[in-house]
Order: structure tokens, then C-alpha cells, then sequence
């Protein structure tokens, strides 16, 4: 059913369920595992020209960084890739070069705690993605499971 999935992610603290989730539908189905980390453009051409290519860096190494942590939350292999633009349009546009069967994402992400509903990169991927996607939504406190506050296994 299931043989190609991509995680999106920003490396936030809500894209860690959407990560568990996804490398677990992957491993029920022995599926392929890309992750994608998109530099936002837009946050990078609005900065002072002078740090442009510095906030560009910045916004790279961080998304190298939440590749590593979907690589660690998975034993399967991850293709991992950075790419520029505009989030949700690159993130379908990845999702049908590779031929996704399904996008994995968190609802809310880096710019989230200020939206009301899934999250605006979130909402405009399910709305223009060429394949399904599954959205994963961020635990409330009181629906975290154990001391430590990490999130419950699905």
C-alpha cells in the first residue's frame, strides 16, 4: 500500500511524533523513507540582504540537523534532502519527482504556536499535494505519556 513516504520536516518539537508515526508506517509496510527539509524563501528574502546568505546557511544547517533526528528514529535507510522554496509547493512537488505514495508532517511546526488550526504549511500541503497526506498532530501536555513528557507510542 505504502511503498514510498516522505517526512517533512522543520525540525520542531511538534514534527517528532509526525517523525515516530512515519518510520513506523515504514516499517509496517517495508516502505522507502525520504525526509525533506525545505529552506523557506520567503523567510530568507525577507531578511536584510546583507544576511541573506547567512540566514540561508543557518536555515541549511538546521534542516541538516532534523534530518539526523528522522535518520536516528528509524532503522530503515532515509534519503535525505534540502531544497529551497516555498514549503508546501516544494514538498508536493518532492513528493511527486519521487513518485510519494504518501507525505508524513506535523501540524504544527516552527511558526505554529500562532495558528489556529493544523498549522499553515500543514494546511496548504494537504490542500495542493498531489498525494495523500498524513497529518500528526503535536500532544497536548496531558496526552503525553510517561515522566519524562515524550510522546506516546502509536
Amino acid at each position: 500500500m505504502f511503498d514510498t513516504i516522505v517526512i517533512a520536516t522543520d525540525g520542531s518539537e511538534s514534527v517528532r511524533r509526525a517523525v515516530g508515526v512515519a518510520a513506523d508506517l515504514a516499517d509496517r509496510f517495508d516502505a522507502t523513507v525520504h525526509a525533506l527539509y525545505v529552506v523557506d524563501a520567503g523567510e530568507v528574502d525577507s531578511s536584510p540582504e546583507r544576511l541573506r546568505e547567512e540566514m540561508r546557511d543557518a536555515l541549511t544547517e538546521r534542516g541538516e540537523r532534523a534530518l539526523s533526528e528522522v535518520e536516528e528514529a528509524t532503522d530503515r535507510p532515509v534519503t535525505t534532502a534540502v531544497r529551497e522554496g516555498r514549503p508546501a509547493t516544494v514538498v508536493g512537488d518532492y513528493a511527486r519527482e519521487i513518485d510519494a505514495d504518501v507525505v508524513a508532517l506535523g501540524t504544527r511546526g516552527r511558526h505554529g504556536e500562532n495558528r489556529f488550526l493544523i498549522g499553515s504549511v500543514a494546511e496548504r500541503v494537504v490542500r495542493t499535494c498531489p498525494v495523500p497526506v498524513l497529518t500528526v498532530r503535536q500532544l497536548a501536555e496531558d496526552e503525553r505519556d510517561g515522566p519524562t513528557g515524550t510522546p506516546e507510542t502509536v
